[in-house]
């Protein structure tokens, strides 16, 4: 019984991931986010402004 128990904790460091490692970094998506501004997909809210954007072209960069 005792087996399971250190089975489990060793399954479970197997198939732990570092986060945000599932997520790619765009370059274009990082320098939105750096100066404070956020990516959406579709258009941007009614008092923000599309300024570029992120994840390679797929989203906008939606600025105040």
């Amino acid at each position: 019984m005792r087996i399971l128990y250190l089975l489990f904790a060793v399954l479970l460091l197997l198939f732990q991931t570092a986060p945000g490692s599932a997520d790619p970094i765009f370059a274009d998506t990082a320098e939105c986010r750096s100066q404070g501004n956020f990516c959406r997909a579709g258009a941007c809210p009614p008092t923000f402004a599309a300024s570029g954007s992120c994840h390679g072209g797929l989203l906008k960069c939606c600025s105040k």
